[in-house]
C-alpha cells in the first residue's frame, strides 16, 4: 500500500474537526508529490464559484479569495472533466488561478509552470476540486497523475467523512462554514477564522432560532447588515421578508409614515394609502439599523409596536396586528444615550434584550489578510488584471494598522492600492505587487517597550520582571487608546477578565479610573 494511503486512512479512523482533518490532508499530499502548493477548493453552486477550504503553499490571503468559474478557465476545464485528473503542461495557454500566489521561493518564478487537479464527488454530486501547482517545470509527469489517481477516492473519502462529522454534530448546513473556519451566505459572506467571529457566529447561530429581539453592537465598517442577514437566513423566518431600515437616513417628518404607513390624505401629498416597512415585513425580519438615530417622537410609537405587536398607520382610527421580528443595530452607546435623555430607556430594554457586540478588524488577528485576499481578487477580476497580490510589506501594514474604519476601510484601501499601482505603470497581463506605499496607512508602532528591548548593549541589563512589567503596561495602554478608555473592551482584546485587568493595572501604576 502505498504510504501515504496508509496515512490517510489512519486519519479517516480519527475523530477530528473538520479544518483539521482537510488541512492534513492537503499537507500531506503537498508532501507525497513534493509540489510548491495544494488547495481543496468547494464548488458554491448558488455563485457559480469556488473557495478554498484548506490550502497549503498559498499566500495567507488566499483562503479569503473566490474563484468565479466563468473566470478561471483551468478551474472550469477540472469541473468539465469530472472523475479525470487533468494536467496542464508548463505551455498552457489558460491563465492559472494561482500566478503570484504561490509562497515564493528563492530563485523561483511567480508564476505556476506546471499543475494538475481533480474535480471531487460526494454522493454522487460534484463538490469541488483539488488542485497541486508547482514553480518547476515536470514536476507532474505520468508518475504523478497515476498517483493522483489512485488517492482520488481515499481524498473523496476525507471529504465525505467530514461532511457526515458535521452533520452529525448538529450544524446546519448554513452554518457549516464555521467549523471550517470560513463563514458563507447566499447573498454575501462573512469571511474569516479568528476565535472571536467564530465565537460571535456561534452565538448567532443560537439566537436565530427563537424569537427575541437582537441588538448588533460594533464600530461603523464591522459589516452589521451582514451578520443582520445571517440572522434572518438562519431562523424561522429564513422564507419571509428581510425589510432593511437605515433610521439614520429618515427625515423626521417622514419617518412615522416610512415605519408604520400612511392613509390617504394623512398629510399633504398623500394621495394614497401606504403600507409601512413594518408590514411590508410581515412574517420576517424587520433590521432597524443605526436604530439609535430614530427621532424620539417615533421612539414612542416603535415601543408599541415591539411590546403589543401593533402599529397604527399615520392618520388611521385603527391599530393592526403585525408578526414582524426585529432585528437592531447601532454603533452608538446607547446607554450614555438614555443618560443623555435622547433615546427611551424602556425601548432601549426592549431592544437589547440579547446584545450581540461585533468584534472589530483590529480583534480579529489574520482575519484582515483573508478579508485582503477576498477584495484584491475582486480588484483583480474588476480591472483585468492577470494576479494581483501583497508584498510582504503590505501584508505587515496591513496587521499593523489599527483600522478604524473596519472591512469598509480595508476594501476601500485594496481598491485604491490596485488602481495606484496601475497608474504606476503595471501592466495588465504583470502579476501585479502591492507595496507598502500604495496602501496609504498610518501605521503606528507596535505595542512593545522599545526602549526596554532595544536598550543600548553597554546599558546594564533590566530583569526579566522589569520587562514584562514594562510589556504589560505598554499592552494595556494600547488597548485603552484603542477603546476609547472602555476597559471591558479593552479587556476582551487582551483576553484577560476585566476585575483582573484592573488589579493588573494598579499593580503596574497605571489609573484605573
Amino acid at each position: 500500500m502505498n504510504p501515504l494511503h496508509a496515512l490517510l486512512l489512519t486519519d479517516l479512523a480519527m475523530e477530528l474537526p473538520m479544518a483539521v482533518r482537510l488541512q492534513r490532508l492537503v499537507e500531506l499530499l503537498r508532501m507525497q508529490f513534493g509540489c510548491g502548493a495544494v488547495a481543496l477548493l468547494s464548488l458554491d453552486s448558488e455563485t457559480s464559484s469556488l473557495r478554498p477550504v484548506a490550502v497549503d503553499g498559498l499566500s495567507s490571503d488566499a483562503v479569503g479569495r473566490r474563484f468565479p468559474i466563468a473566470e478561471h478557465p483551468r478551474l472550469a476545464t477540472l469541473l468539465q472533466r469530472a472523475g479525470e485528473v487533468v494536467r496542464f503542461p508548463h505551455d498552457s495557454k489558460l491563465p492559472d488561478p494561482y500566478d503570484g500566489l504561490v509562497i515564493e521561493q528563492p530563485g523561483q518564478p511567480l508564476d505556476v509552470h506546471d499543475c494538475m487537479g481533480v474535480a471531487l464527488e460526494v454522493e454522487g454530486q460534484c463538490w469541488g476540486v483539488l488542485t497541486l501547482d508547482a514553480l518547476t517545470v515536470g514536476t507532474f509527469e505520468g508518475k504523478a497523475i497515476r498517483e493522483l489517481e489512485q488517492l482520488v477516492l481515499v481524498i473523496e473519502a476525507a471529504v465525505r467523512v467530514t461532511r457526515l462529522e458535521t452533520a452529525l454534530r448538529g450544524v446546519r448546513q448554513s452554518a457549516g462554514a464555521v467549523e471550517e473556519g470560513i463563514a458563507s451566505r447566499p447573498e454575501g459572506e462573512i469571511i474569516g477564522q479568528s476565535k472571536p467571529l467564530l465565537h460571535l457566529l456561534q452565538e448567532l447561530q443560537v439566537v436565530a432560532d427563537t424569537e427575541l429581539p437582537v441588538l448588533l453592537l460594533g464600530e461603523t465598517g464591522v459589516g452589521k447588515e451582514l451578520f443582520a442577514r445571517r440572522l434572518h437566513q438562519m431562523s424561522r423566518r429564513s422564507g419571509k421578508p428581510l425589510v432593511h431600515v437605515n433610521c439614520a437616513a429618515l427625515p423626521e417628518a417622514l419617518a412615522e409614515s416610512e415605519l408604520f404607513g400612511h392613509v390617504r390624505g394623512a398629510f399633504s401629498g398623500a394621495i394614497a394609502e401606504r403600507a409601512g416597512r413594518f408590514e411590508a415585513a410581515e412574517g420576517g425580519t424587520l433590521f432597524l439599523d443605526e436604530v439609535g438615530e430614530l427621532p424620539l417622537s417615533i421612539q414612542a410609537k416603535l415601543l408599541r409596536a415591539l411590546q403589543n405587536g401593533e402599529i397604527q398607520r399615520l392618520g388611521a382610527d385603527r391599530p393592526r396586528k403585525v408578526n414582524v421580528r426585529i432585528i437592531a443595530a447601532t454603533n452608538r452607546n446607547l446607554k450614555e444615550r438614555v443618560q443623555e435623555g435622547s433615546f427611551r430607556a424602556d425601548l432601549y430594554h426592549r431592544l437589547s434584550v440579547y446584545p450581540v457586540p461585533i468584534p472589530p478588524l483590529r480583534e480579529r488577528g489574520n482575519d484582515v489578510l483573508l478579508l485582503a485576499g477576498f477584495f484584491l481578487e475582486l480588484n483583480r477580476a474588476r480591472l483585468g488584471l492577470r494576479s494581483l497580490r501583497l508584498s510582504v510589506a503590505a501584508e505587515d501594514a496591513l496587521h499593523r494598522y489599527a483600522w478604524p474604519g473596519n472591512v469598509r476601510e480595508l476594501e476601500h484601501v485594496v481598491s485604491r492600492a490596485a488602481l495606484k499601482a496601475l497608474s504606476h505603470g503595471a501592466q495588465r497581463s504583470d502579476i501585479v505587487t502591492l507595496e507598502a506605499d500604495w496602501l496609504g496607512l498610518d501605521v503606528q508602532p507596535l505595542p512593545m517597550a522599545a526602549t526596554v528591548l532595544h536598550a543600548p548593549m553597554l546599558a546594564p541589563a533590566p530583569s526579566m520582571r522589569a520587562v514584562v512589567d514594562s510589556a504589560q503596561r505598554e499592552a494595556i495602554r494600547w488597548a485603552l487608546d484603542a477603546h476609547r478608555g472602555q476597559w471591558a473592551q479593552a479587556a476582551r482584546s487582551l483576553d484577560v477578565d476585566p476585575s483582573n485587568l484592573h488589579k493588573l493595572a494598579k499593580r503596574l501604576g497605571l489609573k484605573t479610573a
